[in-house]
């Protein structure tokens, strides 16, 4: 299994974890800096090697692992994952 599907498996599965304290950080073309930020509550499904999101207008997002560039705890501001290709990208 990736790495990154445990780590959600554990954000959305244990009851001590709320998603809302966490960060997904990832490539997003067309945004500033094509790179997006948004919270873990807003991830609608998760999938063997992508995830999909809520992005405010009527349709999902579907973002492959490999575009994550960070996950992080906000409130500890722990970094639960982070890209080896992108260490000094995210601050």
């Amino acid at each position: 299994m990736h790495p990154l599907k445990n780590i959600f498996n554990k954000i959305f599965w244990d009851k001590r974890e709320n998603p809302r304290d966490y960060s997904v950080t990832f490539i997003h073309r067309g945004a500033p800096g094509d790179i997006k930020r948004i919270s873990a509550s807003s991830i609608e499904k998760v999938g063997a090697s992508w995830f999909s999101y809520a992005s405010g207008c009527d349709e999902s997002n579907i973002i492959p692992f490999h575009r994550i560039i960070e996950i992080r705890n906000m409130k500890s501001k722990e970094v639960l994952w982070r890209s080896r290709k992108m260490q000094t990208t995210v601050s």
